[in-house]
């Protein structure tokens, strides 16, 4: 029986919609869905809602939740990963507080930043581990990453491990989308040319029969500047460097140096960004969780519907030979972005069939994008670095390159903070020296 395993299931509603998918792919019948979690109860939970699924849609399935992380990867083909270490308590709290004491405001600090370093600092090791079983136990399997930070982590696995890894985001299959809803524009039959690095990748070319949308989306983006509204930051990102961004204006407000600054605080209102917004969701998403618990987990007649989350439909074009195109997370091997570095991770448009994923060449980005791109890469590289030696002056190195954080602090306040941060982190963290 082949395996598909989930580390990190006890993420029920995500588990529902990337296995849930899976149960509509007739090349995945008869394989085994195991299951993996450090939380008993809500793995127990992911298992009941996943069984009910199965016997609605695909009892050909065999869902089966392991505490036991080896024996839930042994014989695994596909290996998927949506782990948060730390959680919400006591980790993403501290990535927010201890920052606030020093001055340096975030809004989701998952990515790079400060928030986005210690985040890196506490999955590397995890994920090294999960490598060294795989190495083990399921050699050939194919690991599917979905945790942030995506290109740290992403990359350190691609670079440090033998593992087959590939990082998934939605940000590329809804930026063209959303730019165009946001705008009043019909995005039927438009065609885009997207590359970058995660959550920084550029809408390179948008074009629909030939024509050229650029000048017409920057018009339109231009007088929706005068009002507020959700994505005021990707829209004056547009204006000063001529591409839109992938992801959402809260994350890039704190990936560039432009935007929360204590020096401007109106730059806050006047972008309309959201601080601490991460923690706020976190929150929410506890309180949503604990009303809908009882409905998501112990409904019999629970409904799914083929998400767009990629992760089906790449294991569905491996199992097939029936090639998909995505946008992937991948080693710039061979400068398939012939302007940012080799050893960065890069997202580009790939393609999956039996042979696994190809990452297609892009050539040079416009260089003001490449140059952006390059400040968040130099992040990542340092805390790649910090976690593979546990050399403190790599973290510390790390937050000094950080645009944001560079920005709006000394050097010896960042220093300070990194040591505030790896001290509160305690035993989430390997010991530095």
């Amino acid at each position: 029986m082949s395996k598909i395993t989930f580390i990190g299931a006890g993420s029920t509603i995500f588990a529902k919609n990337v296995l849930g998918d899976c149960m509509f792919v007739p090349a995945l019948n008869g394989f085994e869905f195991a299951l993996h979690d450090i939380d008993e109860t809500r793995l127990r939970d992911s298992e009941q809602m996943l069984l009910n699924l199965a016997r609605k849609y695909n009892p050909s399935i065999k869902v089966k939740a392991y505490l036991d992380r080896k024996e839930a990867l042994t014989g695994a083909k596909y290996v998927i990963n949506a782990v948060q270490i730390g959680g919400y308590e006591p980790s993403t709290v501290i990535d927010f507080e201890i920052p606030k004491k020093y001055g340096l405001r975030q809004t989701i600090a998952d990515t790079v930043g400060i928030g986005g370093l210690f985040r890196s600092l506490r999955t590397i090791p995890v994920l090294f581990d999960f490598a060294k079983d795989m190495e083990e136990v399921c050699p050939d399997a194919w690991f599917l990453n979905y945790t942030n930070p995506m290109s740290s982590l992403t990359g350190a696995m691609l670079r440090h491990t033998n593992i087959k890894t590939i990082g998934l985001c939605h940000s590329v299959q809804v930026c063209t989308d959303h730019l165009f809803k946001s705008l009043d524009m019909d995005s039927t039959g438009v065609e885009e040319r997207i590359a970058g690095i995660n959550h920084m990748a550029w809408l390179l070319e948008v074009k629909k029969d030939g024509k050229d949308l650029y000048p017409e989306i920057k018009q339109r983006a231009k007088e929706k500047q005068k009002t507020k509204h959700d994505d005021m930051v990707r829209f004056e990102l547009m204006d000063k460097f001529g591409y839109y961004v992938t992801e959402s204006s809260e994350h890039n407000a704190e990936y560039h140096p432009y935007f929360i600054k204590d020096r401007y605080p109106e730059l806050i209102d006047r972008f309309n960004i959201p601080l601490d917004e991460y923690p706020r969701r976190c929150v929410n998403q506890i309180k949503e969780w604990e009303e809908m618990r009882e409905k998501m987990v112990n409904d019999t007649q629970l409904t799914h519907e083929r998400s767009h989350e990629y992760g089906s439909y790449i294991i569905e074009a491996m199992e097939t030979n029936v090639p998909f195109k995505f946008g992937g997370n991948v080693l710039n091997t061979g400068s398939l972005i012939s302007n940012l570095p080799e050893n960065a991770c890069v997202e580009v448009p790939c393609v999956a069939d039996r042979n696994g994923i190809m990452p297609c060449y892009i050539g040079d980005l416009p260089e003001q994008l490449s140059a952006l791109n390059r400040t968040n890469i130099n992040t990542q590289l340092l805390t790649i670095e910090a976690a593979t030696t546990l050399k403190k002056e790599h973290i510390y190195q790390a937050a000094l390159l950080d645009p944001h954080t560079n920005s709006e602090l000394s050097m010896d306040d960042i220093i300070a903070m990194c040591d505030d941060l790896i001290e509160a982190h305690g035993d989430w963290l390997p010991k530095y020296r």
